[in-house]
């Protein structure tokens, strides 16, 4: 209470006095350190203080300080499809792809192309040989699986280590989830031990009471147990006998004359009172018991089988979806098969003519094929109703492969070659993306407030519409054609989109003079020269990606983007492994700051002043003309010009 009128004594009460940081708060003194629990004057670090933030700033300033916060950072998760060429297409644009891996070079890449080869290279690096090619393996010693299990240990995180140096799951590459989605391979089923269990006991309970059943039956006079008082018994036929019975008075002996799974004869008897359809539905039923109580074989001939011997074939019907048309099955009657010879020949692989350059197969190839079938099939294996009647073996000249070995060390040394398709996927109905090969991640790092935008212009925009839209083609494409043309540029300036490989990222490469390309005559750099005050100043109107870029043009340069970090950029934790004294691996994290790869907003697209494409078809080498002289009578004419004779030889008779 601030209007506390009570006096102040030592050991009774204290004196009131307001904070001594202004926040208007009157309280005891011996409540001013609680106080400063609540207090929104005293400076605190961030929320985002272990991911890597070093503001100290009030405590009422905490929530408005998260939209601008460095460790406020979003990962982009947006996924793709590219599945690798279908050589068996007659629509394929293989023959376009070639073509533009020769002219790479000379022309630049297409941004399709330049995607393209960056998620095969990620292909590439994650997909290992041994799911497809066990036989093909080197066998390694025991040291090296020593060795690569307790990598895999290291990587699990199943270390001695404090729960804030454990590795969070948002913080992997993209390239090591993918890695484990490549190696995924199909469980074996999981047995529910509790229905295991549960199942078990009823079984045993059953086949327990027909034990005590069988035991009375074959010692009837033995003397029963005491019950207690008011409880029955009920005996093998079903019949209740009551404790206060005379014991002189057995129960009458059934085991030759009864009906139950477990009473001798019960087969005979049955074959004799039973229509044979009726027995044999009794046996399917009872199976299970009369094995366990020696009424049948396990293993019987054709002709003591007892299920099987009486049942009659059922006739096989066939309904047919469709009519066979009339002229189908003229034109299969026409077909004669000639010079037909069922003579025994023996073949060898030299009648086939190919040489010892076609013995090998293609890794990449066989590789991405094999991927593909696991990624469309969804499983692998054999069950009721999928079963593989063959298998393929392989023959490579870079086998036998190590334990590690991925397509990307085998083919490190191989000439360029695109096996994906150019055209992307973001929607498939065949599979699940998380568990497919074939899915690439964005798995770039944003502030916050720079993550819509990203989105919007990167994926929305650019990548989304890249085919026939953003990017326009020959229509003849498929014919071999790599004409090309980028219709958009931004509004506010004249830009050209283009890829960076080595980010994978795309970015906005503006049209300057060359007269404005920052360089003197004599090839010196008159930008450093300037003040570092007015670098600073300038470096100010770039975007991300264009600061981060400039930081690796010298040391000066360096400085000056280093003075826009806390402002401009962002800082994660960058995870590394290292050994312990006992020699178990273990991660530790350590604040990383950086500039994003974003590039200057683009609010709108303009059509670039560009001829259309009807123009490039006037020039282009694959559009060849059918110039056709002969004179071709057209139907309707003909049929005109014969009622005109049929007419007139009609008037002459």
């Amino acid at each position: 209470s601030r209007r506390c009128r009570a006096r102040v004594e030592p050991s009774a009460s204290c004196a009131l006095l307001p904070c001594r940081l202004l926040c208007g708060a009157v309280f005891h003194l011996c409540k001013e350190e609680e106080h400063l629990l609540l207090c929104p004057n005293v400076r605190v670090p961030c929320l985002n203080a272990q991911y890597g933030c070093p503001v100290q700033l009030p405590r009422s300033s905490r929530a408005a300080h998260l939209q601008v916060c460095p460790a406020s950072v979003v990962c982009c998760s947006m996924e793709w499809l590219r599945w690798p060429v279908d050589d068996t297409n007659p629509n394929n644009f293989n023959a376009m792809q070639d073509n533009m891996m020769k002219e790479r070079e000379t022309h630049g890449e297409a941004l399709d192309v330049a995607m393209a080869l960056v998620d095969q290279s990620d292909l590439y690096a994650r997909l290992k040989m041994k799911p497809l090619y066990p036989e093909l393996m080197e066998q390694e010693e025991e040291e090296d699986i020593k060795e690569e299990s307790r990598e895999e240990v290291a990587v699990g995180g199943v270390q001695d280590q404090n729960p804030s140096e454990a590795l969070p799951i948002s913080s992997m590459s993209e390239s090591h989830a993918a890695e484990e989605t490549a190696q995924s391979v199909a469980q074996p089923p999981v047995i529910n031990m509790e229905k295991y269990n549960l199942f078990e006991m009823m079984f045993s309970m059953e086949r327990g009471a027909c034990a005590v059943a069988q035991e009375n039956l074959e010692n009837p006079k033995q003397k029963q147990k005491p019950a207690d008082k008011g409880r029955s018994q009920k005996g093998p036929a079903g019949q209740r006998q009551d404790k206060s019975s005379p014991r002189s008075c057995p129960p009458p002996d059934t085991s030759k004359t009864g009906l139950a799974p477990w009473q001798e004869g019960v087969l005979e008897r049955l074959g004799q009172e039973l229509t044979p359809q009726e027995y044999n539905m009794y046996v399917v039923h009872h199976g299970r018991m009369l094995l366990a109580f020696g009424q049948i074989e396990a293993c019987t001939s054709r002709e003591k089988d007892f299920v099987y011997g009486s049942l009659e074939p059922i006739p096989v019907q066939t309904l047919h979806s469709f009519k066979v048309t009339s002229s189908s099955l003229a034109n299969s009657h026409r077909i004669k098969i000639e010079n037909f010879s069922n003579s025994p020949e023996s073949v060898d692989t030299s009648d086939l003519g190919a040489g010892e350059d076609d013995w090998f197969g293609d890794e990449a190839e066989e590789t991405l094929l094999g991927y593909a079938e696991m990624a469309v099939m969804g499983h692998k294996g054999a069950d009721g109703l999928y079963v593989d009647f063959g298998t393929q073996t392989h023959s490579f000249r870079t086998a036998p492969f190590k334990r590690r070995t991925t397509l990307a060390d085998v083919m490190v040394d191989r000439p360029l070659k695109l096996l994906l398709q150019l055209q992307a996927e973001t929607v498939n109905s065949r599979n699940n993306r998380a568990s497919c090969a074939f899915t690439f991640l964005c798995g770039h790092t944003f502030h916050r407030r720079e993550f819509a935008t990203h989105f919007r212009n990167v994926h929305s925009d650019i990548q989304m519409c890249l085919s026939e839209w953003f990017e326009q083609q020959c229509p003849l494409a498929y014919l071999g054609c790599t004409y090309r043309q980028r219709r958009f540029h931004p509004s506010t300036q004249k830009a050209t989109v283009t890829y960076n490989q080595q980010l994978r990222c795309f970015n906005l490469r503006p049209d300057v003079l060359p007269s404005l390309d920052g360089k003197a005559g004599d090839g010196e750099d008159r930008l450093s020269s300037l003040p570092y005050e007015v670098l600073c100043h300038m470096a100010s109107f770039l975007d991300s990606q264009s600061l981060s870029q400039l930081a690796l043009v010298s040391r000066l340069m360096r400085q000056v983007c280093s003075s826009l970090l806390q402002d401009r950029g962002m800082v994660t934790l960058r995870w590394e492994r290292t050994s312990s004294s006992h020699g178990r691996a273990k991660w530790k994290s350590k604040p990383v700051w950086e500039f994003s790869h974003l590039f200057s907003a683009v609010d709108s697209w303009n059509m670039a002043d560009i001829p259309p494409i009807s123009a490039h078809l006037k020039v282009c080498p694959y559009y060849q003309k059918t110039e056709q002289k002969e004179r071709v009578a057209l139907p309707f004419l003909t049929e005109k010009q014969q009622k005109n004779e049929k007419h007139m030889q009609r008037n002459q008779s």
